[in-house]
């Protein structure tokens, strides 16, 4: 199992967070569960294996070109067979740029690229799987990225207010004052809330929620310090504040999950 990033160039370095290609050479079947990140992903998968997501109690065979809209919740996933994967990952509110919908209509759920962008992003699957080299694969995928920011140029001032918007909930993790903030950018807190949620698929609470334990599990994964210390510095109240988000986020509480750090999100984090 093998996970590698690449940078983007730097006119989509201000709405691409990185690039990624995850690559298994094993047959082998695993489950794993998908923790909210705060971030949208599109995913080409380019190999012979299979991946399925639970939904409704139910295991589904995800799409060839996945679409991930902000996940809220833990995902159960399964996966089988050899694989490569081709992954894009957007900053909170960046993703907006490049979707003509508002993109909180794709909340928890994995979802077929061509029938949100349609038969250009089948186009540009298919040169992928005709492309073995990975930079070559890349600059495919900014080209047609840089084609759709140019025809999505008008959201630009909104999306840009919402990047300061969120800048300002992350420098205060413990719960920012929204009426301030809202004050700030000369709108009403209904609106900041409206503005947020429709560019990013997440409420400014939401947000800052998923901020600190996104905070918490890289702490926890880099150091030895106790759980009482990590919540603390992460933005949690207390060590309870701290285990009922995570618990919320992972479906299991810290201590369990470090002694069953899973394969996928062991990698992401």
């Amino acid at each position: 199992m093998e996970f590698q990033y690449f940078l983007p160039s730097e006119i989509l370095k201000p709405y691409i967070k990185h690039y990624y290609i995850f690559e298994s050479d094993s047959d082998i079947e695993f489950q794993d569960t998908v923790f909210p990140s705060g971030e949208m992903e599109m995913i080409f998968n380019l190999g012979d294996g299979i991946w399925e997501s639970l939904i409704d109690e139910k295991f589904h065979k995800t799409p060839k070109i996945e679409l991930w809209g902000q996940i809220t919740k833990p995902l159960a996933i399964k996966s089988k067979g050899r694989h490569t994967m081709l992954g894009i990952r957007f900053y909170t509110h960046s993703a907006a740029y490049f979707f003509n919908d508002e993109v909180g209509i794709f909340n928890d759920q994995i979802l077929d690229l061509e029938d949100v962008i349609g038969k250009p992003i089948t186009t540009l699957h298919l040169q992928l799987l005709e492309t073995p080299e990975i930079q070559k694969r890349i600059e495919l995928i900014e080209s047609f990225l840089i084609k759709k920011l140019i025809m999505n140029d008008n959201k630009s001032q909104k999306i840009q207010k919402v990047a300061h918007i969120l800048s300002s909930l992350v420098q205060n993790p413990s719960g920012s004052d929204i009426n301030t903030i809202a004050a700030k950018y000369g709108m009403t807190p209904r609106y900041l809330h409206k503005l947020v949620f429709q560019h990013t698929g997440l409420a400014p609470k939401s947000f800052n929620k998923i901020i600190r334990f996104q905070r918490s599990l890289k702490l926890i994964a880099n150091n030895d310090s106790p759980l009482t210390s990590i919540a603390y510095d992460s933005g949690y109240f207390d060590q309870s504040h701290f285990i009922r988000d995570f618990k919320a986020f992972t479906g299991t509480t810290p201590t369990s999950y470090l002694e069953n750090l899973s394969p996928i999100n062991n990698l992401i984090i």
